[in-house]
């Protein structure tokens, strides 16, 4: 069935029913009975009072034509009833009186089908595309698809177009020549605009269709005011064979494998920076912890130790002191003698603080002696206090400590030390677990010894 076509239908000879009763069409013409197509006269001639019916989903258009131009009237759906002025003002205020039931009026009338979707299939011949980084290389592509639309502001459609003589063939014509301009134009622009790359457009169609749907929406409502439902790109065709095509896809694949040498190697620089860094960082935290605990080692002797180191420093003392009286002496004698002669007195004074001095040391030392030989005989310095042992204890895979068997308890009591804890102490060949250290076998089955007195 025809999308356009033509129709007479006539009831009694004078009357006629104005319908339509095509089962598919877009735009409609409606004839009288007995007209001859392509009269201007009898063709286009209206009995008036004749019956009016309009299907939900079309408009009747009157057209007049009218030597200060063409005017309509629009009666849409759904609507039966008979033509009156009340219903066609257009023609009252052109004719200015009443006519009566064999009285014709000149108009021709349109039905619109506001339900119809039409189908325009659409070619873009090739057109050399190109890619905007290597412009010496033009690729053949064409564009082929379909643009779905149908008509929903009648009375825009009818500005834009007179619907006097209308062919749809022709419509469809135009339709499909402004889509391939709008087409080839947005095609054209993706490359740059987008930055896809001409060898992988067809990859691209989805996002190729959105755009051209966006850009075709608006120019045809506003040009050929009709509704646009659907565009359908089915294909984006590159001609591979050609010399464009190969050149271009040799100088991308340069350029990417370039590019991915290039980024690799960054990539190789990165790291090797980081693993140096990390090293360095590594090595500075070995130092500081291996100077740590030379320092803290260095401490616990001195603890250990403290007497002898307390005896070390005051006889250093002494001798310093006694080395400057010694020089005192030396001093004055050479200033009392203007340099070449003896001071007996300051002399004398020297050797008699560092005679003092010496026996004090001498008697320290005696008593000292006189200690270990004598155990009962009270010692002038109180002893030394008895040697702590320290531990280190691993905990959550880092070393923590030295720890006094105090802090050990306080460690078994919130759960830090267990049996399985690995220990070591100065004397231990290797970490062992807390369970085989004998001294701290009390630690575990509820036996702990009282903390060490501090004197």
């Amino acid at each position: 069935m025809a999308i356009f076509s033509k129709k007479t239908d006539h009831i009694g000879g004078i009357m006629d029913v104005i319908r339509c009763d095509e089962p598919s069409y877009l735009i409609w013409k409606w004839h009288p009975s007995g007209s001859i197509q392509g009269s201007n006269t009898k063709e286009n001639a209206i009995r008036w009072g004749s019956s009016l019916r309009v299907k939900e989903g079309e408009v009747a258009v009157f057209v007049y034509n009218q030597p200060n131009g063409i005017l309509q009237d629009y009666i849409a759906g759904p609507y039966d009833g008979t033509i009156k002025t009340k219903n066609l003002p257009v023609l009252a205020r052109i004719l200015g009186l009443l006519y009566d039931g064999n009285s014709p009026f000149q108009a021709e009338v349109y039905f619109i089908n506001l339900a119809k979707i039409i189908q325009v299939p659409f070619g873009v011949p090739y057109f050399d595309l190109y890619d905007p980084r290597f412009l010496d290389f033009g690729v053949p592509t064409a564009v082929r698809g379909t643009i779905t639309f149908n008509i929903t502001d009648y009375m825009d459609f009818i500005k834009l177009h007179r619907l006097i003589n209308f062919d749809l063939t022709a419509f469809q014509n135009q339709i499909r020549d402004a889509v391939v301009r709008y087409v080839k134009a947005v095609v054209t622009n993706v490359p740059e605009e987008h930055s896809i790359p001409v060898v992988q457009i067809e990859r691209k169609i989805s996002l190729i269709n959105d755009l051209i749907t966006n850009d075709i929406k608006p120019r045809l409502e506003k040009d050929f005011g009709v509704n646009v439902v659907a565009v359908d790109i089915n294909a984006i065709d590159i001609d591979k064979t050609s010399n464009g095509y190969i050149q271009l896809k040799r100088v991308t694949q340069d350029v990417a494998t370039a590019t991915t040498l290039a980024q690799t190697e960054v990539n190789i620089k990165n790291l090797r920076d980081i693993q140096q860094i990390n090293a360095e960082n590594l090595k500075e935290t070995m130092r500081i912890q291996r100077e740590e605990a030379q320092y803290a080692q260095h401490k616990q002797t001195q603890s250990t130790h403290f007497a002898a180191y307390q005896l070390e420093q005051q006889a250093a003392v002494g001798i310093a002191g006694a080395e400057a009286l010694g020089n005192m002496g030396t001093n004055g004698a050479t200033e009392m003698t203007g340099g070449g002669g003896m001071n007996p007195a300051a002399m004398m004074t020297g050797m008699a603080m560092g005679s003092a001095i010496g026996q004090n040391m001498a008697n320290i030392m005696n008593g000292m002696m006189n200690g270990v030989n004598d155990p009962q005989q009270p010692s002038a310095f109180p002893p030394p206090p008895p040697s702590e042992v320290l531990y280190h204890v691993v905990i959550n895979d880092q070393t923590n400590g030295p720890y006094n068997i105090n802090d050990l308890t306080r460690l078994v009591s919130t759960g830090q030390l267990t049996k399985e804890s690995l220990i070591w102490k100065q004397g231990f060949a290797d970490w062992i677990k807390a369970e085989n250290v004998q001294e701290l076998a009390s630690l575990f089955n509820g036996s702990v010894p009282p903390p060490i007195p501090h004197i």
